[in-house]
């Protein structure tokens, strides 16, 4: 499932593992670079947190045509449901994690299984204009669906 407009962007898949193993993953910044989908996260910063937690700020070393550096700051975190973080834009990268379960709150099958949503919301950023120019919205999305085929790589292995 995916929802888009030029300014929010929504990707969801199936992942076999239990809601808390995927927001762990996402709430340790230095798994990050190992399931990002666009290539251009390479590293954590080494004075963040080791987890993430409302209002923890994180830095990461980029390469996106450039190499450059990017502060986080973490504006959503009710685990295991959803974790999200900006940085100075204003955009916002958002996971959440759906158990998907039987009417009595068991998995169904033997194999936990989540719905996990990545989002990219860029309605409320500062320079929209710029992201829609450098095509943000299409490049993410395509990043957004590598995104979550790694994830599930990383948590299923």
């Amino acid at each position: 499932m995916s929802r888009s407009s030029s300014l929010f962007i929504s990707v969801s898949r199936v992942i076999a593992a239990d809601a808390q193993a995927l927001f762990d993953v996402l709430a340790d910044p230095a798994q990050h670079p190992r399931i990002d989908g666009s290539g251009s996260l390479k590293e954590v910063q080494p004075d963040g947190p080791r987890r993430l937690s409302l209002g923890a700020k994180f830095g990461m070393n980029m390469h996106l045509g450039t190499k450059y550096r990017i502060l986080n700051s973490v504006v959503e975190f009710d685990e295991p449901r959803v974790i999200a973080w900006q940085h100075f834009n204003h955009h916002t990268w958002r996971y959440r994690f759906l158990p998907l379960e039987s009417v009595d709150g068991s998995p169904i099958g033997p194999t936990p299984r989540t719905e996990v949503t990545e989002e990219w919301d860029a309605r409320r950023a500062k320079n929209r204009l710029l992201l829609r120019l450098l095509r943000f919205p299409r490049r993410n999305r395509a990043a957004m669906v590598a995104t979550l085929r790694r994830l599930a790589e990383f948590v299923e292995r």
